[in-house]
């Protein structure tokens, strides 16, 4: 299975902030969005992302409160991605290696999407679901053998 699967599945659609938007007003997008994740444009290019992740570090650096700054200041500004041919094994290998949660799907410069840990998830054990489904329809179709006399 691949990422363009996964995307397929999932839909097309994105939020995206830019760098110099106040943080402030990225949480609340992500708190009203119930998102986990926003991308990070700038002049049409992925500059980087802004999860939850990123949010708890600025209120922990802010004494619990998300503060003044922009999202530049805070967001992931190297995020790991992966293209729409990248194997769903490879994607499992990376989020976990890294502990990423939100991949950008990229096609060259151009943004797709994103994958999140639960995409990935879910899309594998509806993959297993199915397998098993065909095995069992299978095994219950299976021949009886014949004996000999």
């Amino acid at each position: 299975m691949k990422v363009s699967e996964i995307l397929q599945v999932k839909g097309d659609i994105l939020y995206t902030v830019t760098p110099d938007m106040p943080l402030v007003e990225a949480v609340a997008t992500m708190a009203e969005r119930d998102i986990g994740s926003l991308v990070v444009m700038e002049y049409g290019d992925l500059v980087g992302m802004l999860t939850f992740r990123e949010v708890i570090g600025a209120l922990h650096a802010n004494g619990g409160s998300v503060g003044g700054g922009t999202v530049r200041k805070y967001m992931d500004d190297s995020p790991l991605t992966v293209t729409p041919d990248t194997e769903v094994n490879e994607v499992r290998r990376m989020m976990l290696d890294k502990h990423a949660r939100y991949l950008p799907v990229m096609n060259a410069k151009t943004l797709l999407g994103v994958i999140s840990f639960y995409d990935v998830a879910k899309a594998v054990l509806e993959a297993q679901n199915f397998e098993n489904r065909m095995l069992k329809a299978y095994i219950r179709d299976w021949p009886v053998e014949q004996t000999a006399d």
